[in-house]
Parts: C-alpha cells; structure tokens; sequence
C-alpha cells in the first residue's frame, strides 16, 4: 500500500506555528479532506485535512511542536497513489461547498451560468488578473478570496499600507475595542449599587492606544496572510480606471502601475461627511477616524450628530470621563429606527450627557485659543467645547475612481448602481459594499462580495438577503433585523407585533438589562416572520437566530416551538414568540381561556 506524505502547506508570511491538537492517531481511517490536526498562531488557526483517503501510518509532530512551511506533519497509507508528485502538501483550503435551496415560495434562482466569454482584445498592463478587486476592506478581501478560492486569478489593490479597509482598521474593529473598555467602566461603576465598589478607573491613554491598536494589528496580518496563501496578488497605491479593462495605480514610491483585467469588482468604501461652517482644519475637530486616535480626554466633548457612529464614541468618550454634550438635527436618536428600541438608550445617556439637543443645526464653529465656539439653532445657547467630533454620516467613494472611463454610471452622490448579482451597466464590472447602495455595513459588503466573485465565476449566485442586521453598540446595544414598524408604516405593510420586556426576564435582571426589550413582527395572514428588534445588553448577538429564521421562511410558532436554554438573554426571542403564538406562560397570556 503506498504512503503520502502530508506536509505544512503555504500559510503565508507565518512560521514556527505551534501545532494546538491532534485529531487523529495513528491507526484512524480517515476521507479526504477530513481535519488531521490543528495548527494555531496568535492571529488565525488551521485545520490541516488528508489530501486522501487511507489510514494515519505516521504522526511527525505532538501538541507544542513548532512547524513552518513544507514541514512533514504525518504519513498517511493510501488505496491509491496520488496523481501528483509525492509528497504532497495538504489542501490550502476546503473545496467549496453548494449554498442549500432557498423555501419554496422565493424566487427560484438563477441557472448556473458559464463563467464569462473571453473579453474583446486590449492592451496588456504590467500587471494582469482575471479579476481584479478595488479596495481590500471586508467586501474587498471577501470578494477576493472568495475568487480565488474558485480558481481565479486575482489582485486586489488597496491604497493604504494595511489590508483591511476603514472597518478593520478605523471603524468597526477598534471601536469595538474601546467599546469594550467603555462597558468595563460602566458595569464597574453599576457594581457600586450591588455592593461591590472599586476606585475611580485611572485611565493610562497610552497603554489603552497600544492595546487597541494590538487587536487591528493582529487581524491585519491575519489578512494579509490569507492574501498571500490564497496568492492574491496585493498591490498598495490610489487606483483610478483608464478604460474597461485597465487602471493605473499610483503607488507611495510615486510609481505608477498598470493593471488589466477581465472583471473587476469596485469595493472602495465610503469616506465621512463633512460640515460646512466647521473648521475641520483645526486638529480639535474630528471625524471618526480621528476620534478612534485617542489623543487626550476633552473636558468637553460636542458630538455633531445622533446616529450610530457619534452615539457609539459618545459611548467611550463619557465612560472616560468626558462632558458629552450630543446634536443631532432630527427629531430622534438614531434616525429612523423604532422609537421604542431607541427609548432606553436615550433615558440612559440622557441622564449622563451634559445635554442631548434634538431638532437642533450646528450653524457654525469658530476656532478660538480658548476652545471652539458653537453656535446652534433655535433657542438652544452657544457653548464651548474642547473638541468636536462631527459624524453626521458617510459618502461613498464611487465618483473618485474614473469609472466614467469605463463606461460606468455612477450617480451624483457616488453610488454605483448595480443588479442582484453586483453587476453593474457594464456587465464585466461589479460593485459591491459602501459604493453599491443600501446600509453601509461591512457584513453586506462582504455578502456582496461573496455573491460577485461566484457571478464571476459561474455560480448561480444573486444578492436575496431577507435581512440585514444592524446594531449599534451603544449601552445599551440597539439592534435590528429583517423589517421594522418604522419601514412597514411608511411602505405600508401589515404587520402584527409581540414584544418580551426584559423586565421579566431573570437574566436581564441579574446583569441590570431590566429596561431591555425583544419585539418580533409577523405577517398576521400566516404568522410569517418579517422582522425583530432588541435593545439591551448583548442585543446584537441576539439577532442571528431571526436572520435565520427570516432566511428560512420561518413563522412565529417554529420559533415558539424552540427550546432556548434559561435563563439566557436568548430565550426572549422565544418569549416574545410565545406571545404571539399565544403560548405564553412567564407573562399574563391574553390568549388563555376565561374560566
């Protein structure tokens, strides 16, 4: 019986991996593909899997042992010689496996379409690709590892000095870390009322900006490495189309590159807005980005705008010992959400903040050595503040691109418009992400992405989300997915609503969520799920289970009929179920019958 010889296969810029677990021994059948042990560095871990069927002859290394590249991890007995060359190294990554069939009642997707015909004949860059992707953020890595992963040849252009895109880098990421820290403060401050005091937190900036930068950090070489495994070619440099099959890239050398391709797909992400009347030249006023730096703790903190990205640094910057005082133009927080979700998160803030001005326009902000002057609308007073952080929303970056070269439409805000597979006027031209419309979230972005790598390369894919969640990870979390009461009113859809207070649930109360709230809302004709709301501690980590459910068709009762374990924040997306199926029982049912 002939032996193969597995080895460590490329795994990017790492080496001396330690091996984390075996999960096999010698003796054990395993399948092709199926995992033979766990390699694990502190940025990403890998599975290992048999190149073959057969039987563990060998294992070369035990738990702790350090490998890099092409090292021999295990000898496997197999029934047939492999058709390559021996050794072999183990497979890269797992073979892509079909997306399952979408409930009866969806439109029925789209046949299996060849891979694209041959472009017409043009001019070669410097650089060539099968696909070539703009922008390596969420949608952009997506996008491109998910091509290559289906056997294209890609190369990505990003024109930071990082992989990883505003999310990674100056968004998602390392808010979330100060956001964590923000909670630490807050649940230790809330501690004092059970009994348990600690000391005024000494806040060391430093240290705080190294950590935070550390987490960005380790997620960065994780992609990076996956570039390179997965052999993406990555070039770093400002990108800008010349025709329908090439761009130019500027690179920080002052070098230009160009790049031809057969499709791209434009990923480039969004950027802040800016406010007249502000002088955003003045290093105390900042965007998000400037606002994530952390230079000092203002005494006093004017947050320009009510939304998500202002109320989540407003988060941080009072649980560090900021005055927050917050503007917003429109007549709630978080506009456009549901009122009753946004409620507990303003009655909170709205006791801690210096001030909460709703309805109300920044008229301008005058620079002085003293601090910046605001002048506001309506009858709210003048103030000064040490630092102003506008963050009144995001443009996309699609009319920076040249793509009128190309022949792309791109409208006047700079979105690009595109069809349910990403493509847009120009059929070997996807966007995805920021650029493409919709919610500016990094995980439709990478749904997007996913969705025009496979269009590209054949598959029967098209963007058919039933639910795009969103969550603001303010204390406490708002969060939502699928259709809101906001959106059904104004389209006018019927809907039937059961909400869960959190009041009544034992775990909200023993981690001080009492003011939470789990609301469901569903067709009333067929008890079909439409869409769900949370706030409270954690809310975000609730909606998974109802995007799925929205995804699968699901009604009220399948939901019902779930058994949540208790006592969980969880189970009072079944509660709330139970309230509309008429079952409940941790609350006065309105459906049982009088006696």
């Amino acid at each position: 019986m002939p032996s193969l010889e597995v080895l460590v296969p490329d795994i990017g810029d790492f080496s001396d991996v330690p091996v984390a677990e075996l999960l096999v021994a010698v003796g054990d059948e395993v399948s092709a593909d199926d995992p033979l042990l766990v390699l694990e560095s502190d940025k990403s871990s890998m599975e290992i899997p048999a190149p073959q069927a057969g039987t563990v002859k060998e294992l070369k290394v035990a738990v702790g042992d350090t490998v890099s590249e092409g090292d021999l991890l295990a000898v496997v007995d197999v029934a047939e010689a492999p058709a390559a060359s021996e050794p072999a190294q183990a497979p890269a990554a797992p073979a892509a496996v079909a997306s399952p069939p979408r409930p009866a009642d969806t439109a029925p997707a789209p046949a299996a379409a060849a891979p694209a015909a041959p472009p017409e004949a043009f001019e070669r860059g410097d650089v060539h690709a099968s696909v070539l992707v703009l922008g390596s953020g969420p949608g952009g890595y997506a996008a491109a590892f998910r091509a290559a992963d289906l056997g294209l040849d890609v190369a990505m252009v990003e024109r930071h000095e990082v992989l990883g895109g505003v999310c990674l880098n100056v968004g998602c990421i390392p808010s979330k870390a100060l956001l964590h820290v923000a909670k630490v403060i807050a649940e230790a401050e809330t501690a004092a009322t059970h009994g348990v005091s600690f000391g005024a937190p000494e806040i060391d900036l430093d240290a705080l900006r190294t950590w935070k930068e550390g987490v960005v950090a380790k997620l960065n070489g994780g992609v990076a490495g996956m570039a390179k495994g997965r052999k993406v070619q990555v070039l770093h440099g400002e990108a800008r189309f010349t025709g329908p099959h090439a761009v130019a890239v500027l690179g920080p050398d002052g070098e230009t590159t160009t790049v031809s391709f057969d499709h791209a797909i434009v990923a480039a992400g969004s950027r802040s807005v800016t406010l007249p009347g502000v002088p955003h030249e003045d290093p105390r006023v900042m965007d998000s980005t400037g606002a994530l730096e952390l230079e000092d703790v203002p005494g006093r903190l004017l947050v320009v705008g009510g939304g998500i990205i202002g109320l989540e640094m407003a988060t941080v910057y009072d649980a560090l010992g900021s005055e927050v005082t917050v503007v917003e133009l429109a007549d709630g927080l978080i506009p456009g959400t549901d009122r009753d979700l946004v409620k507990p998160l303003a009655k909170r803030i709205g006791e801690r903040y210096a001030a909460i001005h709703l309805s109300t326009k920044v008229e301008a902000i005058e620079a002085r050595e003293d601090g910046l002057h605001a002048r506001f609308s309506g009858d709210v007073e003048d103030a000064v503040f040490d630092r102003v952080l506008v963050a009144v929303g995001r443009i996309p970056n699609g009319a920076a691109l040249g793509l009128d070269t190309a022949g792309v439409t791109v409208d006047d805000r700079g979105f690009v418009g595109v069809d349910e597979r990403q493509q847009t006027n120009v059929g070997h031209i996807y966007a995805i992400g920021d650029v493409a419309g919709g919610p500016m979230l990094a995980h439709k972005a990478t749904a997007e992405g996913h969705v025009a790598a496979e269009v590209i390369a054949g598959q029967p894919a098209v963007a058919d989300f039933r639910g795009i969640p969103s969550v603001a990870y303010t204390d406490p979390e708002v969060a939502w997915v699928g259709l809101t009461e906001t959106d059904a009113k104004d389209q006018g859809i019927t809907y039937k609503k059961s909400a869960f207070p959190w009041s009544a649930s034992g775990r909200a109360l023993a981690i001080d969520g009492a003011a939470g709230l789990t609301k469901l809302l569903h067709d009333p004709e067929t008890g079909r799920l439409l869409g769900a709301g949370m706030v409270g501690p954690n809310a975000g980590e609730l909606l998974a289970e109802i995007g799925l459910a929205l995804e699968m068709g699901a009604d009220v009762e399948d939901v019902a009929l779930t058994v949540h374990a208790h006592p969980t924040l969880s189970e009072t997306v079944t509660l709330a179920a139970e309230m509309a199926a008429g079952t409940i029982t941790d609350l006065p049912n309105p459906a049982a019958r009088k006696r």
